[in-house]
């Protein structure tokens, strides 16, 4: 894939460059250079991984009740201050996936008539499988665009975005309305069964391999390791889909936009169970999944065609700082950008199971972070916790003595009395005479991500025992979620227990797990919305002077109900009459 995104950019890099010619020559290729071109071909559709949303961290967390910034000017700070707008929208993805939407359109159109390879068996194959990338990609961005841009307009009814089918051209008809979120979904369903019907599982399954032999009549192993080998491992694939396909289902289930969506609590947990199944349900849940950005052993052995038991899809593995950099506290030469709330903290359990509210889990206000869920440590930085390479102790106290300590340095300390440990690596070193970068890679989705989903919608469906048929109830994956992180251990999970046949406490538990296991990943800010949350709650930090632990408010937020959907962008309404704004924008 990189090496088509080079031809691609190298091509791009060629166009206007007649002065270095004589005579001038053209240099802008056609769209019928694809046709005796698969890679060009291919370039097409590489256009459209380049804009997959989940290929980075955005740190949305920032804008809800989980984090603040320290940087002044970071986009997620100004909107929850008062500052959304639909032309001021850090969350807008109408540009970026309209416009992958846009190459996937031109891919399709044109695909069955690119020479994909002398063979017939063999260009049969790859043509089927190119497209059903194609699909497979077009249902992920109608996802994010029904994440970011689905709402009610003014006349009440749950709109979508334009369903676009075919390539866009200068002649094209662009004042296209958005049609309602159930053809929505109807669309990204109907990608997501063309993929799946030119798709593996995954790439380089031997069952899969034969399924496909069989499929191609003609094609024997090595023609079929050429076209759905594991050298394709990393692109859209069946089980990505179908990832999709759950992750679509439980958004389109929940509180806001159940009653208009055409999508129930027991659609949305079979379409988890259905990705999970494939794995054993909870017995193949990866007992270190929840440590899985500092697994160094794993880390470090990863080859392009791998990924670890937690990682149902991955970006690629690199070497880096930039994490590091912006996340580090100043003794460890980083700009300590992203700030835990207190807030978050408590929502960590004790090491019991009980919740820090709880009579039973004797949590101490003098010993705050004593006897608390494992991941509490492993998630954040907090005074007295050791970080780096040199395992050097951080203090974040209001009266300590270094530029970690609390609003130290504007810009630079932290504002709530903890820094982010999460997603970093400690044996990064930043230290500019002794600089040491490592390796990382971004999990595009987790199978956490969807072991929660499916605990989430099978508790709304069936509540916390029920198994619906699947093998598995939502109280066995939370009880399996907190049992490998180390909560109740000594105890069976009494808390847990106490609760297992009520099924709006084990909802409550089982969004405060998803809050844990997924944060910092991105998710915060849309599960919010979804389940039509508080918008508003003050992001709260500890001030911590000698021994005396003061919780403190930090940041309000400002938040309107309308704003549990997003913008279309403004400049997008202004240009084209049909297209109908959410309520409130």
């Amino acid at each position: 894939m990189k090496k088509i995104i080079t031809i691609c950019a190298f091509a791009a890099c060629l166009t206007g460059c007649d002065d270095l010619f004589e005579p001038a020559i053209e240099n802008n290729l056609g769209l019928e250079y694809m046709y005796e071109n698969s890679q060009y071909a291919e370039g097409i559709l590489a256009n459209a991984y380049t804009r997959i949303p989940c290929a980075g961290y955005s740190f949305n967390d920032v804008a809800t009740d989980d984090a603040v910034s320290n940087d002044a000017e970071n986009s997620w700070r100004k909107i929850a201050s008062g500052m959304w707008t639909a032309n001021n929208n850090p969350a807008d993805r109408w540009t970026s996936c309209r416009s992958a939407i846009q190459y996937i359109n031109l891919f399709l159109a044109n695909a069955d008539k690119v020479k994909w390879a002398k063979d017939e068996v063999v260009a049969q194959m790859f043509c089927d499988r190119e497209k059903a990338e194609a699909y497979g990609l077009r249902a992920m961005y109608m996802y994010y665009l029904l994440e970011a841009h689905a709402g009610y307009t003014e006349d009440g009814v749950l709109m979508g975005v334009p369903i676009l089918t075919e390539p866009e051209a200068a002649g094209s008809n662009f004042n296209v309305p958005r049609s309602t979120f159930v053809d929505c979904m109807k669309a990204l369903k109907e990608d997501a069964r063309l993929a799946l019907e030119g798709l593996p599982w995954e790439y380089g399954d031997a069952a899969e391999m034969q399924r496909l032999s069989a499929k191609y009549a003609g094609a024997d192993q090595g023609k079929v390791t050429r076209v759905f080998g594991a050298n394709f491992i990393g692109r859209m694939s069946g089980k990505v889909v179908e990832a999709f396909v759950a992750k679509a289902d439980l958004l389109a289930a929940s509180p806001a936009y159940s009653d208009q969506s055409g999508v129930d609590w027991k659609t949305a947990a079979a379409s988890a169970a259905k990705v999970l199944n494939h794995i054993g349900g909870v017995d193949g849940m990866d007992p270190t999944g929840w440590t899985w950005y500092c697994n160094v052993d794993d880390i470090e052995k990863l080859s392009p065609t791998e990924s670890p038991a937690e990682i149902l899809w991955r970006g690629e593995r690199a070497k880096s700082l930039s994490l590091e950099e912006d996340n580090f506290p100043p003794t460890l030469y980083g700009n300590g950008r992203i700030n835990p709330t207190q807030n978050l903290v408590d929502a960590f359990p004790m090491l019991n199971g009980y919740p820090v509210s709880h009579l039973s889990g004797e949590y101490d206000e003098n010993l705050p972070y004593a006897n608390r869920d494992p991941r509490l440590e492993a998630y954040i930085l907090y005074n007295g916790c050791k970080a780096g390479n040199t395992n050097k102790e951080i203090f974040t106290a209001a009266d300590g003595t270094t530029n970690d300590a609390l609003n130290k340095v504007v810009g630079r300390s932290t504002r709530t009395g903890y820094y982010l440990r999460k997603l970093l690596r400690q044996d990064i070193s930043l230290d500019p005479n002794a600089k040491a970068d490592q390796y990382h890679y971004t999990p595009r989705i987790r199978y956490t991500e969807i072991f929660l989903a499916y605990a989430e919608a099978a508790n709304q469906a069936y509540g916390p025992q029920d198994k619906g048929g699947n093998g598995y109830s939502a109280y066995d994956v939370v009880k399996k979620l907190r049992h490998r992180a180390g909560i109740g251990r000594d105890n069976g999970d009494a808390y847990l227990e106490s609760i297992k046949n009520d099924q709006a406490k084990m909802a409550e538990l089982i969004r405060n797990e998803r809050r844990i296991e997924l944060c910092f990943e991105g998710f915060r800010f849309w599960d919010l919305r979804r389940w039509k949350s508080n918008l508003t709650e003050t992001a709260k930090g500890m001030n911590i002077s000698g021994t005396r632990y003061t919780p403190m408010e930090v940041d309000k937020r400002s938040f309107s109900e309308y704003m549990y959907y997003g913008p279309i962008p403004y400049s997008e309404v202004l240009k084209y009459d049909e297209l109908k704004q959410n309520q409130g924008w």
